[in-house]
């Protein structure tokens, strides 16, 4: 896994999670997406494909929250991150991942860090500290489209007159390196959030996305604080590291 992660950017674990395991996580993620929806209607009707803080309390009581703690904080999810971050995997966030509500809406090549940085701080980012996806989808699902190996390289003069929409060319035309990596329902999609990647829409997708990051302030002080587990919580689970180190980087610069 580590080796396939630094070369491609991305691996998946097919059939990491089982059926019955993944029922409480469905029950709890249609919860949250049940209230989110009604708080974000038109939001929702116009063009949303995700939401995000599923771990916080606008949406789920404390029994759902808990059911998402105990699978961020599992040693199964967790020794997996440990081979992929190069330090402590430190929490960051939480995401779903639906179908938009306009059949007609065009999935869209990205990286993430474009909606808040300039193009030279998007190069530079390549240099690290590393964010990264792990996908766990809750039904079969057409999956993402990758672009391997853009995790650590800058792109070509086709993807970036397509990403960032230059020349007349959009962002959703179609990549001559685009890898398409259809997912089951309990495969886990280990992707770097730097690389060029879209989604693919289509069979009422519903995947929830769980963001780690490596241990540096400038990625964990945007963490809210609702969404971190208790002491209490954290005393429960197999694996507690990731909210550890986001809570201690917080505390540390004052933001906890």
């Amino acid at each position: 896994m580590k080796n396939e992660y630094a070369a491609n950017g991305y691996f998946v674990v097919k059939g990491l999670f089982k059926a019955d395991e993944l029922q409480k996580v469905r029950e709890v993620l249609l919860e949250f997406h049940a209230s989110w929806q009604q708080k974000n209607a038109a939001f929702y009707a116009e063009k949303a494909i995700n939401s995000a803080y599923l771990t916080g309390t606008e949406h789920l009581g404390e029994a759902g929250r808990n059911v998402l703690f105990r699978l961020i904080g599992s040693s199964r999810l967790m020794d997996i991150a440990a081979t992929v971050l190069k330090r402590q995997p430190t929490f960051m966030n939480t995401q779903l991942f639906f179908d938009p509500v306009n059949k007609s809406q065009m999935n869209y090549w990205h990286r993430d860090p474009q909606y808040h940085l300039s193009v030279e701080e998007q190069q530079a980012a390549l240099a690290g500290p590393d964010v990264v996806h792990f996908r766990l989808p809750l039904v079969d699902e057409p999956g993402i489209e990758l672009v391997p190996g853009t995790h650590q390289r800058w792109d070509s003069d086709e993807e970036l007159e397509i990403r960032l929409e230059q020349n007349g060319r959009k962002n959703h035309e179609p990549l001559s390196g685009g890898v398409t990596v259809e997912l089951a329902a309990g495969d886990l999609l280990v992707f770097s959030a730097n690389m060029i990647h879209r989604g693919l829409y289509g069979n009422g997708r519903l995947s929830l996305d769980i963001l780690l990051c490596e241990p540096e302030p400038d990625l964990a002080k945007f963490v809210r604080d609702d969404c971190l587990p208790d002491r209490e919580v954290m005393a429960s689970l197999e694996n507690a590291g990731a909210f550890e180190s986001t809570i201690a980087i917080k505390k540390n610069i004052g933001g906890y």
